[in-house]
């Protein structure tokens, strides 16, 4: 059952129980259905978006997104990476491969309030699609890439100001630049 079709049984219900209360009811509930609508909409993705986040934490290092597709909204599950069964050959390749890349620093653990917060960001179609196939490739969700790469680039002993100065220094061609306020 699709979002839409909550909202049309949560409407009959309404309706269903304004016609105990007569026309005065009745009427009531015709002019507030079109606002519980909307609020029942927003509620139910509330906790679906709730229960993401739940079955997201017990279900480390997968994950479980939610997204909406136009009015209906979709659960997008990562799951965490399998045991399989063993491969000689592929055990073989492995072995007389080069050794991978050192991979990059787990994400800290949260602090003391153990919260999340939530952030909007807008990315430029080839930077998000940059994004999900990093994502992809290291077998985590673009969320959980996400949140791995802003720590890493904070954990650094200069806090990553060094990578945004060469890359200011990058896109400003020849010459120098300045930063900081001006009054």
């Amino acid at each position: 059952m699709n979002l839409t079709q909550y909202v049309d049984q949560l409407r009959q219900e309404l309706a269903v129980a304004a016609e105990a209360g007569g026309d005065e009811a009745r009427a009531l509930a015709e002019r507030l259905t079109a606002p519980l609508e909307s609020a029942a909409r927003l509620t139910l993705l509330n906790a679906l978006s709730a229960a993401a986040e739940e079955i997201t934490g017990e279900l480390v290092p997968g994950s479980v997104d939610l997204r909406l597709r136009g009015l209906d909204p979709e659960f997008v599950v990562t799951l965490p990476p399998s045991a399989e069964p063993f491969d000689a050959q592929a055990e073989y390749e492995a072995l007389m491969s080069p050794p991978p890349a050192p991979a990059p620093p787990p994400a800290p653990e949260a602090g003391d309030d153990g919260g999340t917060a939530r952030i909007n960001l807008r990315l430029p179609a080839h930077v998000k699609a940059r994004v999900e196939e990093a994502a992809n490739r290291d077998g985590l969700s673009v969320n959980a890439w996400l949140v791995r790469a802003v720590s890493g680039a904070l954990d650094q002993p200069d806090g990553g100001r060094a990578a945004r100065a060469a890359g200011r220094r990058e896109t400003q061609g020849f010459g120098g630049g300045f930063t900081g306020w001006v009054r």
